[in-house]
């Protein structure tokens, strides 16, 4: 591991030594509407605290990239913000996450209707195994949707949404296990945005890809920014630096620094955003 300037190591012992730290937010932030805020956002695993204090507004209409050095909470924020950290045994969580102005750690959420407003794509792709377009209507037959012309309006603007339709348009009878790795990640995209979400979250959805796949998959959230709130995790800086609008920068569960990615990337305001996003260390 390369390791940090001498003016970032002090920072970075005290959050080591479990000291707290004010997060550096940008002021062209301020001007922004959120879709999702995190409030003194803190998670535990056990006696592990994964989380602390983690404060945040996630535009709405943007693309906000997660980055940090492994182990440092993204995904785990990531999760926590539709609670499939729920499902884990002995955990628990503190402050507030808020969707649209809305609570979703308050009393009476229902958990299964909330994550219906966030489409979630995971870092292997995850198909099931049944054809191309039940895949697609998934989410809307499990809410109770039967109409096939609904159904297939939502499976073309689905698939051409998410890039696929050209390519798939006569398959859709076809088991979707037999695409290839990164239309198998598109058609979990098209599935996750089948139902309209207010969010759509992504966590490391290129990491098993090849370098085309993961061309495609950038330029197709260039298309569906705007349309949707993407919030993406990835360790990939120069992919962070192609397609966010917002860069978050995490280390051992606190938020470091937030702002415009052109400026993290190249004019941080903290000496150890520029050491990580320069390679110095991580």
């Amino acid at each position: 591991m390369q390791r940090p300037t001498a003016e970032s190591s002090n920072r970075l012992a005290a959050i080591t030594r479990g000291e707290k730290v004010d997060t550096e937010t940008h002021r062209a932030l301020a001007g922004e509407t959120p879709v999702v805020e995190t409030l003194e956002f803190n998670f535990w695993y056990g006696t592990n605290h994964a989380l602390h204090d983690v404060t945040m507004k996630i535009p709405r209409g943007k693309i906000t990239a997660i980055i940090g050095p492994s182990g440092c909470g993204k995904s785990t924020l990531l999760r926590s913000i539709n609670r499939l950290n729920d499902l884990l045994d002995n955990v628990r969580c503190g402050g507030d996450i808020l969707l649209n102005g809305d609570s979703i750690y308050g009393k009476g959420v229902d958990v299964i209707e909330l994550r219906k407003r966030m489409g979630m794509v995971f870092q292997k792709s995850n198909p099931f195994p049944m054809s191309i377009y039940e895949n697609v209507v998934y989410p809307l037959r499990v809410d109770g949707e039967r109409r096939k012309h609904v159904l297939d309006e939502v499976v073309e603007r689905s698939l051409k949404s998410s890039a696929l339709w050209e390519e798939i348009a006569g398959r859709l009878g076809h088991n979707a296990l037999g695409l290839s790795g990164g239309q198998q990640q598109r058609l979990c995209i098209a599935r996750a945005i089948a139902g309209e979400p207010e969010v759509l979250l992504m966590d490391e959805p290129c990491s098993a890809l090849d370098p085309l796949a993961t061309s495609k998959i950038e330029e197709l959230m260039h298309e569906l920014r705007g349309t949707y709130s993407i919030v993406i995790v990835t360790h990939n800086m120069q992919q962070a630096a192609r397609v966010s609008d917002y860069t978050a920068f995490m280390y051992l569960g606190r938020l470091i620094e937030y702002g415009p990615t052109p400026d993290m990337f190249l004019n941080p305001h903290l000496s150890e955003t520029g050491d990580y996003v320069t390679g110095r260390f991580g």
